[in-house]
């Protein structure tokens, strides 16, 4: 017989301090009531572990079961929890019946929602941005944390097609996921579990005009948000100048966009590795009011591949907005010098080489088919020989045939 235990914790929320307070829901006995003022209510019942999922019974006796369930009613389960949200839920007193856990075994939440930075409307292929969103209940900060783990919040690109609800299936763009969010502390995330979640954002798709959507679902909390943006190419170049000579070093410029980059706003860092590994970084900024941004390498001389690779800074021109733009891994080689006389000489040498084995074999080809030729007229004479000799042999003895006299038989009757 499975133990029925239920407890109420109210909305939960965070208010700077991460202070709790919690709702009016009144118990009776082992069932908890819902206000008609709400629209949406959402469950996280804690169970034992393991154990099936629980069977949530509606004020008027009817049974919510995970595999059967009304299309309004979401549900996500896992070994030891369900997360039930539903959609305009009947009012009254509720009952849950499972393997309830005596600690936090049922939380309750209303109204949520999900807020999200909005994109700039310009964006640059390249760029890498910081974006945040967060989960509110009641317009207030949602902190569970066993809730907000459980979400799959990311960010999808598509490329925007007029009329695209007239187009078949097969013929729409197919959104790309650039961004997944996450409220662990790490990388652009400052606080791990503030209810904030924040996404280094990759500008990755082409230049071109695409519809964003900001997404979060875990299986039951889906959330959508949307806007269109307009994506333009990097609005800098970068250029490298190998040096030919040892002890001249090796140059980085990058040169910022008219129109688009703040005059001396530029500054980069820049980290090479030599053919051993070893590292070097050299970092820089413009000078004020200039469009570029010149960053020396050392040249060692040492014979092998480099590579390098680092980060552009930028203000963009007009709206002041800080741009961030990784370089990707970059290659050049050192070589031994090359000696044009000598490299002549032997480049001359090997044709010749080449010329005379092109004309042995010519000669050899010209011998091969002499032969062959040769041969084919021995056979060809052998076979008119062979032929004529049988024809004359033939005829003599037609003629042979002809010149005898045919031998005449009397028959003389005895006497």
């Amino acid at each position: 017989m499975l133990r029925t235990m239920l407890a109420m914790i109210g909305v939960w929320f965070s208010v700077s301090a991460l202070a709790a307070t919690e709702s009016s829901i009144s118990l009776l006995d082992n069932r908890f009531r819902i206000d008609p003022t709400v629209e949406q209510v959402t469950f996280v019942i804690y169970r034992a572990k393991p154990s099936e999922p629980v069977v949530l019974v509606r004020p008027d006796g009817t049974k919510y079961f995970a595999w059967d369930k009304p299309d309004k009613v979401q549900w996500y389960q896992e070994p030891s929890m369900d997360i039930i949200m539903i959609d305009h839920p009947m009012p009254g007193p509720w009952q849950a019946i499972g393997k309830v856990t005596p600690k936090n075994n049922i939380k309750l939440f209303s109204h949520l929602e999900l807020s999200t930075d909005k994109l700039p409307q310009r964006l640059y292929h390249g760029e890498k941005i910081k974006f945040t969103a967060q989960l509110t209940s009641d317009n207030k900060p949602l902190v569970l944390r066993d809730f907000l783990d459980r979400l799959e919040l990311k960010v999808t690109f598509t490329k925007y097609v007029q009329n695209e609800s007239e187009l078949s299936e097969e013929a729409r763009p197919i959104p790309e996921v650039i961004g997944e969010f996450a409220d662990d502390g790490k990388e652009l995330d400052e606080y791990p579990g503030d209810g904030i979640f924040t996404v280094t954002l990759p500008i990755k798709p082409q230049p071109g005009k695409y519809k964003v959507r900001i997404t979060s679902g875990n299986g039951v909390f889906l959330r959508a948000r949307e806007q269109e943006v307009l994506v333009y190419p990097e609005p800098f170049h970068v250029t490298f100048i190998q040096a030919r000579e040892e002890g001249v070093d090796h140059q980085v410029i990058v040169s910022g966009e008219e129109g688009a980059i703040r005059p001396g706003s530029i500054a980069a860092h820049i980290n090479r590795l030599d053919p051993g590994d070893k590292e070097v970084m050299v970092e820089g900024y413009a000078k004020k009011g200039s469009m570029k941004l010149e960053l020396n390498l050392p040249n060692t001389g040492d014979l092998g591949n480099y590579t390098w690779f680092g980060r552009v800074f930028a203000t963009e021109v007009g709206t002041n907005r800080p741009l961030i733009f990784d370089l990707n891994n970059r290659t050049y080689s050192v070589l031994e010098d090359i000696d044009i006389e000598e490299t002549r000489r032997i480049q001359e040498e090997k044709e010749l080489q080449q010329q005379k084995l092109m004309e042995e074999l010519r000669l050899l080809q010209m011998r091969e088919e002499a032969r062959t030729r040769s041969m084919m007229l021995i056979g060809i004479g052998n076979v008119v020989a062979i032929i004529l000799g049988f024809v004359i042999w033939f005829v003599w003895k037609k003629f042979k045939a002809s010149r005898q006299v045919p031998e005449m038989k009397l028959d003389i009757p005895e006497e």
